[in-house]
Parts: structure tokens; C-alpha cells; sequence
């Protein structure tokens, strides 16, 4: 972290204390992450008083299978990996809540005038649907990354002037990034020559556990068995 940034994290820990809490970053980048109910006075004020003008992005996270890998094993047989992971229940939509740091909204902020950049993380709660205040009135590029924030996760932003899909069609059942949602989806489209139109039948692929890139351990990578340049 350089010492431009050390002073930018010095000024914002004076300013907000315990409003922001300051995650460590393995790129060196700052990133700070809040409650969700002090989003929109921190965001105004990092615009207002720390010329935090610009927003570059916000992405949705579903933190449901963190840390959860689908291979117990890296020992390889004739016919790949020997078994995949059996997966544990998900949390569907009909649930009436969450975990409390399932979904989470990064919020990415550029400082023009500073050259200086800020990463921004709050979780939604356990509330089902997920849902934050929207940030369109603070920074108006907010209003189609909220959108697809919405569309991919079904996380809601309170107060956006046009929430709607962006990606997916009108039609469209679920929210295709959330961790519970089948890799093969749910329904798939062609073209029906009786009803004269596309329609949407049930997905006729079978679900499959995929077999990852195989890092096998042997002598061809053992350093001091590789062959030796000249001199």
C-alpha cells in the first residue's frame, strides 16, 4: 500500500470510526466493508467529501458455497477423480430467511481528481428478498449495474427509479448466478412448429460434476531433476 493510501485510509478511519471496517486485501487495494443501513451516508459522503466521484461497478456476491470445493481428492484414477463431492441441501427462494452474509453488494469507486480507487462491501441481512437501499441519486451510473445486480441475484434496491431485468427475459423464472440455481437451468427454448413460435419446454441436459484440471505430483516436477542449461 503506498503512502497515498495510507493517508486516504487515515482520513477515512477519522471520519466514519466504526461505520467501516477495513478488510485486508492480498492486490493492496483499500477495501472497506459496512452495514448495510449506513450505506447510502457513507457513500454520499465518500462522493461529497473525499471526491470519490465516479462509481465503476456494482457486482453481486452469493457467499452460499464459499470455501466448498466439489473434489475431496487429487489423487487421479484411470477414469478421472475418483468421486465428486456429494452436495449438501441449498437454501431456495421459498426460504423465509438467509444467512446473514450470504449476499453481499461490492460497491467499486474512482476518484478522478485523486487517482485513487475504493472498494465498497455490504451484506443484504437475512431478509428474503435480499434488499439495499439504492445508491442512483448518489451516483446515477448505479442504475443498470443495480439492475443486473437484481436480475443475476434477486437482490432488490429500494428506491431505484426502473428496477427490471437486463439480462435474462420477462419470462424468466430465478436468478441464474445464485449458487442454488442448476448449472443446466430450468428451461430451455425452441422453436415449435405447431404453435408457429418459440417456447420453452423442460431442460432436456443431464446435470454433471465436472472434472477439474488434473495437477498430478511427480518426478518430471521435482527441481532437481530438470534438466540443466549449460554452465
Amino acid at each position: 500500500m503506498s503512502d497515498r493510501y495510507d493517508a486516504l485510509a487515515a482520513r477515512i478511519d477519522e471520519r466514519f470510526g466504526e461505520q467501516l471496517q477495513r478488510i485486508t486485501s492480498t492486490c493492496g487495494e483499500l477495501t472497506y466493508e459496512l452495514g448495510k443501513f449506513d450505506l447510502r451516508e457513507v457513500a454520499a459522503a465518500l462522493r461529497n467529501d473525499f471526491g470519490f466521484e465516479m462509481l465503476m461497478d456494482v457486482c453481486g456476491v452469493d457467499y452460499l458455497t464459499y470455501g466448498k470445493d466439489e473434489w475431496l481428492t487429487e489423487d487421479a484414477t484411470e477414469t478421472g477423480f475418483s468421486r465428486g463431492v456429494e452436495r449438501g441441501p441449498v437454501i431456495l427462494d421459498d426460504t423465509d430467511t438467509f444467512p446473514a452474509k450470504r449476499f453481499a453488494v461490492v460497491y467499486h469507486l474512482l476518484s478522478l481528481q485523486n487517482n485513487q480507487r475504493l472498494r465498497l462491501r455490504t451484506y443484504t441481512g437475512t431478509e428474503n428478498p435480499p434488499i439495499l437501499k439504492s445508491v442512483v441519486d448518489i451516483w446515477n451510473s448505479a442504475n443498470w449495474f443495480e439492475r443486473e445486480a437484481f436480475d443475476l441475484f434477486g437482490i432488490l434496491f429500494e428506491g431505484h427509479p426502473d428496477l427490471r431485468r437486463i439480462l435474462t427475459d420477462y419470462g424468466f423464472i430465478g436468478h441464474p448466478f445464485r449458487k442454488d440455481f442448476p448449472l443446466i437451468g430450468n428451461v430451455e427454448v425452441s422453436y415449435d412448429v405447431e404453435k408457429g413460435r418459440v417456447a420453452y419446454k423442460p431442460v432436456s441436459i443431464e446435470p454433471r460434476t465436472l472434472v477439474p484440471r488434473v495437477i498430478r505430483d511427480d518426478n518430471r516436477y521435482q527441481p532437481d531433476l530438470q534438466d540443466r542449461g549449460h554452465g
